[in-house]
């Protein structure tokens, strides 16, 4: 199979398991006008190159350096998509009416959005917009998560995260997560109740008291005990045997690990036997 097209970030679908919030995960990789099923490419040899191109993921022009995972420099600094507020969410205005384009922020600030506690390498503190459930968790490789608080917009939850990040991390660490060195003993149950006792008062009546634990299951034959992160601007070409899907990351056989959404908008060819 030979398969020539842009491509963006992995498509993930929850798959439920024997055991309730259990999730097996499986992935489809858009390539130009084609998804490939990732997972049946698991132990199989596969090669990947690039072929000299980058198109913005926003406005399609070719650009000879991606910013912000997908976009030329001029999309990078005026579309909401990369805004402040999409690394730290406290920073958002749309609740004041200010937005580099309202009508995005209507359908994506303005709406409910959940901090959330999950376990990718060790504990973290994270935001996203309730509709971005479980996704957002299976991108950063989460083996468990929980939400804490479900608020009306961005901003609000970027509040309660901030009080939270005193104490917790919101960063995680991307190459103790492809190694699976997650901390197991962790009880998010018992964490979410001491992370409820950091909430600030005024904005305790967002803390749900729903307890669902998911629990995540990749597509990986063979954790790696070292990873080595390439990039296509660096290696144009990698061929080896795929072991293992993680996060937005393609694992293979020699720990040598590709993020796949870092590289939103290259124009690829992936080959396999």
């Amino acid at each position: 199979m030979k398969k020539e097209g842009v491509i963006t970030k992995m498509i993930s679908k929850c798959n439920a398991g024997e055991q309730p919030g259990e999730c097996n995960v499986s992935y489809l990789l858009p390539i130009g006008a084609d998804s490939i099923g990732m997972n049946m490419l698991v132990n199989k040899k596969i090669q990947v190159t690039f072929l000299g191109e980058i198109h913005c993921m926003h406005c399609g022009s070719l650009t000879k350096k991606s910013f912000g995972q997908g976009y030329c420099y001029p999309c990078f600094i005026s579309i909401p998509e990369t805004d402040a507020c999409i690394l730290r969410p406290e920073l958002c205005q749309a609740h004041l009416g200010i937005s580099r384009d309202m009508e995005w922020a209507k359908s994506n600030c303005l709406q409910e959005h959940c901090v959330y506690l999950a376990v990718s390498s060790g504990l973290k503190v994270g935001v996203t917009r309730a509709t971005q459930v479980p996704t957002r968790w299976i991108d950063q490789g989460a083996w468990k998560a929980i939400v804490l608080a479900r608020t009306p917009n961005r901003y609000l939850a970027g509040r309660v995260e901030v009080a939270l990040k005193k104490n917790l991390a919101d960063k995680t660490n991307w190459r103790d997560m492809l190694r699976d060195k997650q901390d197991r003993t962790i009880d998010l149950l018992k964490e979410k109740n001491r992370a409820t006792g950091m909430i600030p008062d005024d904005l305790l009546k967002y803390h749900t008291a729903e307890d669902d634990i998911w629990e995540f299951h990749y597509p990986v034959d063979v954790f790696p005990e070292k990873v080595k992160s390439v990039s296509f601007d660096k290696e144009p070409k990698h061929s080896g045997v795929l072991k293992g899907i993680k996060g937005q990351y393609l694992i293979f056989e020699d720990g040598v690990v590709l993020n796949v959404r870092k590289h939103n908008g290259y124009l690829i060819e992936l080959e396999t036997d």
